[in-house]
């Protein structure tokens, strides 16, 4: 938490959290253990300080200034936004699902995580795809790519949510394709999202099935049975 928070009553989303020797040794302890840190933060400020003491991903960050957007493409530092978040919770029947002072700061925040989404994309930061949701709102997590697409391609939504996470990891020789060797978490679909990444937003109408390393494990296509056994790698 290296800045304030929404949902949090009693600090500021400008508020810093820690010193920089404390981030440092969060960030010590964890590359000791073969892991990376991330950071929630909103403002240029929190999101440099934890880029300088070598934090790895960036949560939220929707305060993005171009120099910090900037700073963070030449560290390789990856930007998570999750704008479904503010959205849902902004929404009519979320009414009252946070109090007044979080309700207000969701509401600045909302405003600016587009620009500084389109800021981040146009710079040539890494972005992945995540949504935050608490509690009764996971059910929108989908409609993350429908909000993105009017900032970003619907390849590049793509990327956040394949390719560019597995790299984050340290997993892109195994995840994030569809290649030999890699795990065959797979969805299918009756329609093509580069044409129309909303299609999300309707799994209802139209995910078919999902494989998980290579076994069906949910199916409502007549052609394609739920599979029991081992989970295996594409061959």
């Amino acid at each position: 938490m290296g800045g304030g928070g929404v949902a949090s009553p009693t600090d500021q989303v400008q508020h810093l959290q820690f010193s920089d020797e404390e981030i440092k040794a969060i960030v010590t302890v964890a590359n000791n253990a073969g892991t990376y840190v991330t950071s929630h933060a909103y403002t240029p400020q929190a999101i440099q300080q934890a880029i300088r003491q070598g934090v790895k991903g960036i949560e939220h960050g929707n305060l993005l200034d171009e120099k910090t957007a900037m700073m963070m493409k030449d560290y390789g530092v990856f930007l998570t936004p999750t704008l479904v978040t503010y959205a849902t919770m902004a929404a009519p029947e979320f009414s009252g699902f946070l109090p007044p002072v979080s309700a207000k700061k969701n509401r600045e925040v909302l405003d600016k995580g587009l620009h500084a989404l389109g800021l981040a994309s146009k710079i040539g930061v890494d972005i992945c795809f995540g949504t935050d949701l608490l509690g009764p709102l996971h059910y929108a997590q989908s409609k993350e790519f429908a909000i993105r697409s009017t900032v970003q391609s619907t390849l590049e939504i793509l990327r956040s949510a394949t390719t560019t996470p597995a790299r984050m990891m340290g997993k892109d020789s195994f995840l994030g394709q569809v290649a030999p060797g890699f795990a065959a978490d797979l969805l299918i679909l009756n329609a093509n999202p580069l044409d129309d990444i909303s299609v999300f937003d309707r799994p209802d109408d139209h995910l078919l099935a999902i494989l998980k390393e290579g076994r069906v494990v949910t199916s409502r296509w007549n052609v394609l049975e739920v599979e029991a056994g081992p989970l295996s790698k594409i061959e």
